[in-house]
């Protein structure tokens, strides 16, 4: 293999990680909202103080925000070995897409045709962004 596969690979494997978390989190946190209910219904009840602690109290929040925290890292350490202008568009671009297939198989969301072609549409723009 030459040099110029193995920083390719690198670098996808750096957008991969960084998108993996990112996703999880969003998904994580995603549920957690809905476990825990309407926050301003908490508010009325309970005042701020109790959806904060509805919030707080939720361990899939904080699983949600340390997958987040794990793909911020992940951007830091791809972005000190590869181009912002790689690096920051296919890993926001790819996270639209994989949130989109987290949000109808793992949170059973109604993702109509729209959402999907869009979603291909982002593919189709990573990779001409790659090449």
């Amino acid at each position: 293999m030459t040099v110029a596969h193995h920083v390719g690979l690198a670098n996808a494997a750096m957008i991969a990680s960084i998108i993996v978390a990112a996703t999880t989190g969003d998904v994580l946190i995603a549920s957690a909202m809905r476990q825990i209910g309407d926050l301003d219904e908490i508010k009325a009840h309970s005042g701020l103080k109790g959806a904060i602690v509805a919030v707080l109290t939720n361990a899939r929040f904080f699983s949600g925000v340390a997958a987040m925290a794990v793909s911020f890292f992940s951007l830091l350490f791809a972005l000190s070995h590869a181009d912002l202008s790689l690096v920051a568009p296919a890993s926001a671009s790819l996270t639209v897409v994989t949130n989109t297939i987290a949000a109808k198989f793992f949170l059973k969301e109604n993702v109509d045709k729209r959402r999907w072609i869009a979603a291909a549409c982002v593919c189709a723009g990573v990779v001409l962004l790659a090449h």
